[in-house]
């Protein structure tokens, strides 16, 4: 049987609305009063009703968390750590799956019906508006990986794209290839469009290196492998930078079933570090993104704001790393 609240405040010789503040954050209750309702609700197994206890305090602790590419393993890492961070600060999640929506419209209507506190869109692709909708409707939000800009509209946690893309340039000029081509994912995402113009920008004083752009279909390994499979038909770049990991590894299953080695005959470089990157057979050299500040701090920013819904719109931006592994050729040796 479940115990009730009832229950709990005559074993403690309390009043049932003692009882409720003593679980209800934020209420007075004396530490006398506090002390029996703890000990009662132990002797009984009490747990507060969630439910009921927001119908009290007007809030629900409910998170929708929005992402709309379930196909890419990272988006796994993503809930792993949004999910465990919202339940060790007392929240609850609730996913949304918009994969292939253009209209936040929909997702609106269902995070009202379950009333939830704040919302965190967790993409790269979707596009700015999909966040400024939820905070227009009056929902605390953050886009998390979102894209930068001078003013924003909403709160943004992220990398800067443009600076991965430059970064990703200077592994390939310090190691010398002299064929490069950017292989990003689909053209309308801003993280592809912030992430070639980095890349592309950090190579116009390079004149001596011969430059291509192509972009794939998604961020899946199949639109990777099928773009690498279109691209070796012609005389391929000496080495990609490829605007996501999952994209690297597709392409790199394509150059190998081409009979052709990694990084011999072309070498690859990713974005993110996710799991896969790092497993032994794959070994894809990478811009790291700090996945876990990102979220950390997006937690952060929507607790915030649920606390103080006037609070202006900022942009956290968290530095990216070159992770070296073995789809790239190695530094040259520098002689004394």
């Amino acid at each position: 049987m479940v115990v009730t609240l009832k229950e709990v405040a005559e074993r403690a010789g309390v009043s049932r609305s003692a009882v409720s503040r003593t679980f209800t954050d934020g209420a007075s209750v004396s530490a006398k009063t506090r002390a029996k309702v703890e000990q009662a609700a132990h002797e009984l197994g009490y747990a507060p009703n969630a439910l009921a206890s927001s119908l009290t305090t007007g809030r629900t602790k409910l998170i929708g968390l929005i992402a709309n590419n379930f196909h890419n393993p990272l988006i796994l890492e993503v809930f792993d750590l949004f999910t465990r961070g919202l339940q060790d600060r007392g929240l609850r999640p609730l996913l949304v799956n918009l994969s292939d929506a253009t209209d936040p419209a929909a997702s609106l209507r269902m995070l009202r019906q379950y009333s939830v506190d704040g919302v965190i869109v967790a993409s790269s692709t979707l596009p700015s508006s999909f966040a400024q909708a939820f905070r227009t409707a009056g929902l605390p939000v953050v886009h998390a990986f979102g894209r930068c800009s001078v003013a924003p509209d909403v709160h943004v946690v992220g990398i800067d794209n443009v600076a991965a893309g430059r970064m990703a340039a200077e592994a390939l000029i310090q190691r010398t290839y002299t064929r490069v081509g950017f292989l990003g994912g689909p053209q309308t995402a801003s993280s592809t469009q912030d992430r070639a113009a980095g890349f592309l920008g950090a190579l116009v004083d390079h004149p001596a290196i011969a430059v291509s752009a192509s972009y794939a279909s998604a961020y899946t390994f199949d639109a990777g492998r099928a773009e690498m499979q279109r691209l070796l038909r012609e005389p391929p770049a000496d080495a990609y930078f490829c605007g996501d990991d999952l994209l690297a590894v597709g392409a790199l299953s394509a150059i190998q079933d081409a009979g052709l080695t990694v990084p011999g005959d072309i070498g690859l470089i990713g974005l993110n570090d996710m799991e896969m990157s790092r497993w032994q057979n794959i070994g894809l050299a990478t811009i790291r993104q700090p996945v876990a500040d990102i979220i950390d701090a997006a937690i952060e920013l929507v607790v915030a704001t649920i606390e103080a819904p006037g609070r202006p719109p900022e942009i956290r931006l968290f530095p990216c790393r070159v992770i070296e592994r073995s789809t790239l050729r190695p530094l040259p040796v520098k002689t004394a």
